[in-house]
């Protein structure tokens, strides 16, 4: 979860112009709460807006009444009483108008952005990057009240920006630099000397934007943001039963009020400011009314008037931003695509997308939420986004592609597009879901001023080429005023024959000499113009055709991620797919790369994997992640993988998993299982280390005969845990450790001997302890805990198993076998002069210790790299795993790296540092063992570590390469004596 500190929204409204998008957009609210990019307690609401036109005041009006009346009705009101603003922290995003590079609107668009700080991975869109500005940026520190954040354009926020709140009252507005030349077609603040608002102009004359430049040279712009404190909120409220205003509400529109349309800024806002006079605020009108709109100035002017009366008085002041940055999202298509590729990186902009073939990427152009298969070449200055195709495509420069999947790359084949937008539309027509594609130039302009062009060349020029005439967009009584780009019916929806497809628009690029069939084709197509698309934008289906692709390129990126043994986090990603119901597709791929991985690591991190996504969807509930997993049920699918039956071992697992996902305790207790069956993958890469287990026979000791291996403990001075299974053959490990005597003595040890009872005798204790815990195992079964570690004695009992003096399996029995093999039994006695637990690497140690002389007691001679191999062995049989510091520390003596490559077989290597002369006296005079009485066991530290290497988390990650870096700094300063400086 994001750490910075942020505002705790109680309420967060997103208002919309559509009534059939409501629901839509109330799960994009609620699925970005899942994802903790909204606090979990914040009220969520998306508002439909009384009427299309009601503007940006009239929405924030109604928005403000929205809330006011759940929040009231969540403390017990039965009317809306502004009592509850004093209390709350309100954000209202205003989706805004149609946008024609995206169907969903400006606040979805989504941009070429990754949030690497993410817990979730996803799409990131201009609504993620303004809600994470409101939350962490501009809101933190403010009083409660009421936060309106329009959504139509791109912001850059310092992350330092420290806003005073003290003593705030009224309202106050964000601004952002911009030039005097960009303020000509924008609004800008004129403020004095102490920031309070003077006035706001838009697309003001050169002379009222000159008075508003500041000391940079450049001119305060209206950016979309408003903050409303908790008083001037009340008196905004209060206008919603006052006629004409109570029109903006719904329930003005339920009370048969007429609608009227307001501006936040040139209505709301600009009658606080100072130098505005009531008579010139009642005259004016605000730029978001039209001039068709002239008729109700009247209405409007009463509803000013009303403005005036309630909130005049009220201060108004301007924050400005002066290293923050503003981009509002025109309808301009150059504009646009400048804005999704800039700044030109040394290579393509490639978030959220799996690419077969990056080469054929060209730097500067952008790539979102796609899976590119073969050759799609993408010139700079292009842009794709929600795209699936399959090449050979080549697109040229200055191009917005949208909504294309494989089915539409053959129509793409054999063309070079240049200068153009081609996006795919879903559209329900008559209750049915259609796809419809529309294709107009980048030079082309969506303003209905401006009628000039069409794919690039004017329109006398296209009719020219392509055979169409004006009848066939424009009825012929239409006005010339009327007859623009919006109006013109281009974009074919329905054929009475066929599917139509982007060939059915592509043909008008060049026209073929075909006895004009495409012109035909398209002529007997039921066409529609852009504006009568939009009110059949399917927007769900939209939004989930997008999550559909992404999770598509996502689970191909993961499953190269791990066939690739690339060290990237997957969590975010597996949290995302159970958050949004694709848990099922991401398991079936985890499925696929376990059974038919070749490398035991790729195959172990994808079962952990399996149990990371079982553990998500438990959502917190069913306990801990760590536990038994020994449970019967899944004894067979654990039997193939101890075979080394892969495959058949992971359909097994799969098919006991389908019975364990109910409810959160059973999905917990599958992700302990699915961690057990990765262990055994562990466990058998591990034991590929007996591959350097040699044994020369030596002639056995008489019986009664002891054998005794005395050993220091170790210090761990530098890279420890990478020495731990997986890391140590996966990424590769190096360990700077000593052996040091403790009060100066070899603190743990082992002694061995024949004994003529075939039995096993086990005692544990201090060297000359006679209570000494004592066991007696006579048979077999008398063995089988070796693999609970806490079970009495079950070190001792691996020790006779991984020495080959005991097999458990065998269908002799206990006695049999050592009567057979040795004439009788053996005594085996350890002990540790150390606390249980110290982290002095003990019980590997006495692993060691109990092993040499149990070996040699039966008439095995085991060298000491051997040795430290035969207890890797041993520790996974045990199962507390564990890697091989702790035994090259304690039975190899003095200082010694030990390393080991990422490869199997496992094998560890030990170089023994020398150091000058006097050095091992200074360690000597410096070291000082202090025993905490805390203890714990390595296996459940063990766990923790594992899930979190399989899970690649960066920051284990980065330990990793630190912790080897530092081990070899640590050995060649240990060489050179630590430079005699420390």
């Amino acid at each position: 979860m994001d750490q910075r500190k942020g505002v705790d929204w109680t309420v967060i409204i997103l208002t919309c112009q559509y009534k059939d998008s409501v629901q839509v957009f109330q799960r994009e609210l609620e699925v970005r709460q899942k994802r903790e990019q909204i606090p979990a307690g914040t009220l969520l609401l998306a508002v439909e807006d009384p009427e299309i036109r009601v503007g940006s005041g009239g929405a924030t009006l109604n928005a403000l009444l929205v809330a006011a009346e759940h929040l009231s009705a969540r403390a017990g009101f039965t009317v809306v009483t502004s009592d509850v603003l004093h209390s709350a922290w309100i954000l209202i995003l205003h989706m805004g108008r149609d946008f024609p590079f995206d169907d969903c609107g400006r606040a979805f668009t989504c941009l070429p952005k990754e949030n690497l700080r993410a817990p979730v991975e996803a799409l990131v869109c201009n609504l993620d990057c303004l809600l994470d500005i409101m939350t962490h940026q501009l809101g933190p520190g403010s009083p409660p009240g009421v936060w309106v954040c329009s959504t139509d354009m791109l912001l850059s926020v310092p992350s330092n920006l420290g806003i005073n709140w003290d003593d705030f009252q009224g309202a106050r507005v964000i601004a952002f630099p911009g030039s005097p030349a960009y303020a000509v077609n924008h609004g800008v603040y004129l403020t004095d000397a102490q920031g309070f608002v003077l006035d706001i102009f838009y697309q003001g004359t050169e002379a009222e934007i000159q008075q508003c430049v500041l000391t940079d040279g450049q001119v305060p712009l209206v950016s979309g943001i408003v903050f409303f404190s908790v008083d001037t909120a009340e008196h905004l409220l209060a206008t919603h039963v006052s006629p004409p205003l109570d029109a903006c509400t719904y329930m003005g529109l339920d009370s048969g009020a007429r609608p009227v349309q307001l501006s936040l800024f040139f209505d709301i806002l600009l009658c606080m400011a100072r130098n505005v006079s009531r008579e010139n605020f009642l005259a004016g009108q605000p730029p978001e009314m039209g001039q068709g709109d002239m008729d109700v100035a009247g209405y409007l002017q009463g509803a000013r008037a009303q403005l005036w009366r309630e909130l005049r008085g009220q201060p108004l002041t301007m924050v400005y931003v002066p290293d923050g940055s503003y981009s509002y999202l025109t309808s301009s298509t150059s504009e646009f695509l400048l804005s999704l590729t800039m700044p030109v990186v040394p290579k393509a902009q490639i978030v959220h997308s799996q690419v077969e073939e990056p080469q054929f990427l060209r730097p500067g152009c952008s790539v979102v939420n796609c899976l590119l298969e073969g050759a799609v070449h993408l010139e700079p200055g292009s842009v794709l986004q929600h795209c699936h195709l399959q090449g050979p495509v080549h697109i040229g420069t200055g191009c917005f592609l949208s909504g294309l999947d494989t089915a539409q790359s053959e129509a793409l084949r054999g063309l070079e597009l240049c200068d153009l937008v081609l996006q795919g539309h879903h559209v329900r027509l008559h209750g049915s879901l259609s796809y419809v594609f529309t294709l107009v130039g980048r030079l082309d302009s969506w303003k209905r001023q401006e009628i000039d062009t069409y794919l690039n060349m004017s329109w006398s020029d296209f009719f020219k080429k392509t055979g169409i005439r004006d009848w066939d967009l424009w009825d012929p009584d239409m006005p010339p005023a009327e007859r623009h780009l919006l109006s013109a019916r281009l974009f074919p929806v329905l054929h009475p024959s066929r599917a139509l497809g982007p060939r059915d628009m592509l043909w008008m690029l060049d026209p073929q000499d075909d006895g004009g069939k495409a012109l035909q084709t398209w002529r007997v197509s039921w066409r529609l113009s852009w504006e009568q698309l939009q009110p059949h934008l399917d927007r769900a289906a939209t939004l989930a055709s997008r999550r559909d692709l992404f999770f598509h390129q996502a689970l191909q990126k993961a499953r190269h991620v791990l066939e690739a043994r690339q060290d990237l986090c997957l969590r975010p990603l597996i949290r995302a797919a159970v958050h949004e119901g694709f848990s099922k597709h991401v398991l079936a791929m985890l499925d696929q790369v376990a059974a038919g991985a070749e490398d035991p690591g790729v195959a172990s991190r994808a079962l952990a994997c399996v149990a990371d996504v079982l553990g998500c969807m438990a959502e917190g509930q069913g306990g801990l992640r760590s536990g038994p997993a020994a449970n019967p049920e899944w004894m067979r699918p654990f039997s193939y993988l101890e075979c080394g039956d892969l495959s058949r071992g992971v359909r097994a697992l799969a098919q006991e998993r389908d019975k364990w996902l109910s409810r959160p305790a059973l999905l917990v207790r599958a992700a302990r299982h699915y961690e057990g069956a990765e262990q055994i993958l562990v466990r058998h890469a591990v034991m590929t280390a007996q591959h350097f287990v040699s044994m020369e026979p030596v002639e056995l000791p008489a019986p009664g005969q002891w054998v005794m291996a005395e050993c220091p403990a170790r210090v761990d001075f530098s890279g420890g845990w990478s020495d731990t299974p997986p890391i140590a053959y996966e990424f590769g490990g190096a360990v700077l450790g000593l052996a040091v005597r403790v009060d100066g003595c070899r603190p743990i040890g082992a002694r061995a001997r024949r004994i003529t009872e075939p039995e096993l005798w086990l005692a544990m204790g201090h060297q000359k302890d006679e209570m000494a815990t004592k066991i007696v195992c006579r048979s077999l079964d008398d063995l089988q805990d070796y693999c609970q570690p806490h079970a009495p004695g079950a070190l001792l009992k691996a020790a006779f198993i991984c020495a080959g003096i005991v097999h458990v399996r065998s269908e002799l029995s206990l006695q049999e076998q050592l009567l057979h093999n040795f004439g009788g039994g053996f005594e085996l006695h350890t002990w540790s002069e150390l606390p249980h637990g110290s982290g002095l690497g003990t019980s590997s140690i006495l692993a060691g210790a109990a092993l040499a002389a149990l070996q040699r007691a039966a008439g095995q001679l085991v060298s000491t790299e051997a040795l430290i191999h035969a207890v890797l062995h041993l520790e996974q049989v045990l199962t507390t795993g564990g890697g091989w510091q702790d035994q090259v520390g304690g039975l190899m003596p003095g200082i010694k790296v030990g390393r080991s490559q990422a490869q199997l077989p496992l094998k560890v290597e030990v170089e023994e540092i020398t150091v000058p002369k006097g050095f091992v006296q200074k360690l000597n005079d410096h070291l000082l063992l202090v025993y905490t009485g805390k203890t714990r066991l390595a296996r459940n530290l063990l766990q923790d570590v594992l899930r979190s290497w399989y899970a690649r988390l960066p920051a284990v990650v980065q330990n990793a390469h630190s912790l080897v870096r530092q081990a070899e700094e640590c050995a060649e300063a240990f060489h050179q004596g630590l430079a005699q400086a420390r």
